[in-house]
């Protein structure tokens, strides 16, 4: 049998994984245990024998840290497609049939979300291999969780017969716990967990017969999509067009032809910090920690800290997360309501919601120390090779320090060779540029001044990243 094309989603926020996933750098990206992130585990996932290399389906302002993490695991994509909006599942779903078309119609195409947690690689193999037989035979694949208990957060597939690969009699919604505990008494439902495997031209037909406005919409956005640096850029005013649905609502729940593979090994979607607890190695009294964490007469808890030290005392069943600019502390089974907090944030402004102290750019990444009235410190990082954009500012000036490593700085006409304990200075207006030629990581101290100090403060003459 041919490879199978593993088609990755990664455009969601995690918010109720908030506030260690934050929408500038969101869940998938983040190594929440061992030393792979979410979105490098589900490449390493699908990357044995009977794969294709893998397909990637980014946020845009997302796609160099998509282009970062694969290169660190040495994962060379077959494309890193850009949504330049959010449409939901449905339409990425299409777009990934379509991509994988241009090269063979009758090509496998496996769906999976980037921030699902599936220990056991082997076993998620041979259940997706047990389903490219039905797939190759014009069905579309769905793979169920086999549930261990009534859970509310997701939806459900119910299943008849009790075959490897089953008929599908219907789709749920996400019931209530009367009704999930129903379900699971039952035996034949299980959790959807939003991985599919189908023919890419088995879906394009069932898109042409059920959401042909859809399939309009996606060929118009893939036929004017454009080349920028390693990535393959969606047209935004035909891809805008589309619904914003789920493939649930567009397709699977329509379609005549779908089998359900049921998946009995340990998987999680991480949807909430008791998701996180409860993949985690627990002490005697049922407390998991990530960080600087002490527990004192608490039990059944999960705590994460940043940096900071953090005890927890007398406590039960309560997550702490604690980064350097945010805490949250709740009960466990209050978790998914972290996505009010996030919501009310947002619409208050409040940047924690958008990006973590320390904030990624393509050429590294810079953190805030210090700020006050006219003037801000902050510790940049500069990678490798790494190339901040050339610039000026109208409102601020600017001084260097580097502490470690090389760095090359342009300032107008002039351009120097600094390392370690040697300083600049940027003045106000100046035309200006950072870059680093060596082979490691050049650290530096930066301190602005002036009247205003907003990263909007940029005009930007020319970019390596192609960044607006």
């Amino acid at each position: 049998m041919a490879d199978i094309h593993p088609f990755i989603l990664s455009g969601g926020a995690g918010t109720r994984l908030w506030p260690l996933s934050r929408q500038a750098y969101p869940k998938q990206f983040l190594k929440l245990f061992g030393e792979y992130s979410l979105l490098q585990q589900a490449c390493q996932r699908v990357s044995g024998e009977g794969f294709a290399a893998p397909s990637i389906l980014a946020n845009n302002e997302h796609r160099f840290l998509v282009g970062e993490q694969l290169q660190d695991i040495k994962v060379e994509p077959a494309a890193i497609v850009l949504e330049p909006c959010a449409r939901n599942t449905a339409p990425a779903a299409l777009i990934a049939a379509l991509v994988t078309a241009r090269s063979d119609p009758s090509d496998l195409v496996l769906l999976m979300p980037s921030d699902h947690v599936i220990p056991d690689v082997a076993s998620f193999s041979s259940s997706v291999k047990s389903g490219a037989e039905w797939a190759k035979s014009g069905h579309l694949i769905t793979f169920g969780i086999t549930p261990d208990g009534p859970e509310t957060a997701y939806g459900y597939i119910e299943t008849e017969g009790d075959e490897p690969v089953r008929g599908v009699r219907r789709f749920v919604e996400k019931p209530n716990a009367d009704v999930a505990r129903e379900y699971v008494d039952a035996g034949n439902y299980f959790w959807n967990a939003g991985i599919f495997l189908f023919e890419a031209n088995t879906l394009i037909a069932e898109f042409e017969r059920l959401a042909p406005d859809i399939l309009d919409c996606c060929r118009r956005a893939l036929d004017g999509a454009g080349e920028d640096l390693d990535f393959l850029r969606l047209d935004l005013d035909a891809y805008g067009e589309n619904r914003n649905i789920s493939l649930d609502f567009a397709i699977m729940e329509h379609a005549s032809s779908i089998k359900c593979v049921p998946y009995a090994g340990q998987w999680s979607d991480l949807g909430s910090w008791s998701a996180l607890w409860e993949i985690q190695d627990k002490d005697a009294d049922g407390n998991a920690a990530q960080g600087d964490v002490h527990f004192t007469d608490t039990r059944n808890s999960f705590a994460y800290s940043e940096s900071a030290a953090l005890c927890l005392l007398g406590l039960d069943d309560v997550f702490a997360v604690a980064t350097r600019d945010a805490i949250v502390v709740a009960p466990k089974d209050r978790a998914q309501d972290v996505k009010a907090v996030v919501d009310a944030f947002q619409k208050n402004g409040r940047n924690e919601v958008f990006e973590h102290a320390r904030v990624y750019r393509p050429w590294g990444w810079y953190e805030g120390l210090s700020e006050g009235d006219r003037f801000q410190v902050k510790c940049l990082m500069v990678k490798p090779g790494g190339r901040l954009s050339l610039q000026s500012h109208f409102h601020r000036s600017e001084h260097w320090v580097v502490v470690s490593g090389t760095a090359q700085v342009t300032v107008d006409d002039k351009t120097v060779l600094m390392t370690e304990n040697e300083s600049t200075y940027i003045p106000l207006g100046a035309t200006h540029r950072l870059e680093n030629p060596g082979k490691l990581p050049a650290y530096l101290i930066e301190v602005q001044s002036g009247r205003y100090l907003g990263e909007d403060d940029i005009v930007r003459y020319e970019d390596v990243y192609n960044r607006d």
